[in-house]
């Protein structure tokens, strides 16, 4: 699916109808800057987007996204989710619900990990913001129903201080929530390999549930993108890894916090059925 062709029928059907942009981003509920982007190229519509315009349009599905000859195309996407509908939402659901740990991670997070990328498809085109992931993240947690301030925090901010030039003590969120951020902060420990480290990280992760239950939505959001990013090789290794480390983790929750059996459910749900599909196709 070529981008500049999406964008370009949008633009023609839309000025053939006589309506603006500012109207489009209305009828499909989303920013105007959403559909200049979209018409300029830059940015490919979410697929359930896609037949909000269409409808929109008064026109098919098929008829934005079929080439020249009539075929379908296909492509691979650059991300799941735009990382700004993303933290328009949070922001939203922090300020609404009164998250004040959340909102203060929020801005915090972004401008911390300003000018860093997620490590992309090898198919894509274009670079990803790593704020997509904790975003993400924290939309996947707040959607299967967890509002735990401390949770949500914890998951924006739980690779600041690992992958940026953060202290633990600089993060604007309570103790807990540093002690969080810590559990979940990977080090190599003195006189230890890498796997002994490891070890012991995740043994102390599972004396804390909310760390527990960041860990777990992390590689779940992880799993989810990996077939795209990794090799062969880079794919056994973590597929390994969730099945010694995660795996634990999420029964570890089912057993000691029935308050979140259901989150460990879908979670474990989801993990499993794509570490098994991946592992047919390896």
């Amino acid at each position: 699916m070529d981008i500049q062709s999406v964008g370009n029928r949008i633009s023609e059907q839309r000025k053939r109808l006589g309506i603006t942009q500012e109207q489009l981003a209305e009828r499909v509920g989303v920013s105007p800057q959403a559909v200049s982007k979209w018409e300029n190229g830059h940015n490919l519509p979410d697929i359930d987007n896609l037949f909000v315009i269409a409808d929109a349009l008064r026109v098919s599905y098929s008829s934005l996204v079929e080439d020249e000859k009539g075929e379908l195309e296909m492509n691979f996407r650059t991300r799941l989710f735009h990382e700004d509908n993303m933290y328009t939402r949070i922001k939203t659901t922090a300020q609404s619900e009164r998250l004040e740990n959340m909102l203060a991670a929020l801005d915090f997070m972004r401008e911390k990990h300003k000018g860093q990328f997620r490590k992309g498809s090898r198919y894509a085109t274009e670079s990803v913001a790593y704020i997509n992931h904790p975003l993400m993240m924290a939309c996947h947690a707040h959607a299967m129903g967890i509002s735990d301030d401390e949770i949500l925090a914890a998951i924006l901010l739980h690779d600041v201080v690992e992958d940026t030039d953060t202290e633990l003590n600089e993060l604007p969120v309570s103790n807990e929530v540093k002690e969080i951020v810590n559990l979940l902060t990977f080090r190599m420990l003195a006189g230890k390999n890498k796997e002994q480290s490891k070890a012991v990280y995740y043994e102390n992760i599972m004396k804390n549930k909310k760390a527990c239950i960041v860990k777990m939505i992390d590689r779940c959001n992880n799993v989810s993108t990996m077939a795209s990013c990794f090799g062969r090789e880079k794919l056994i290794e973590y597929i390994d890894e969730t099945e010694e480390y995660i795996l634990p983790v999420i029964k570890s929750i089912k057993d000691k916090y029935p308050e979140y059996s259901n989150v460990a459910f879908l979670v474990k749900y989801q993990i499993l059925s794509l570490i098994e599909s991946i592992k047919s196709l390896i």
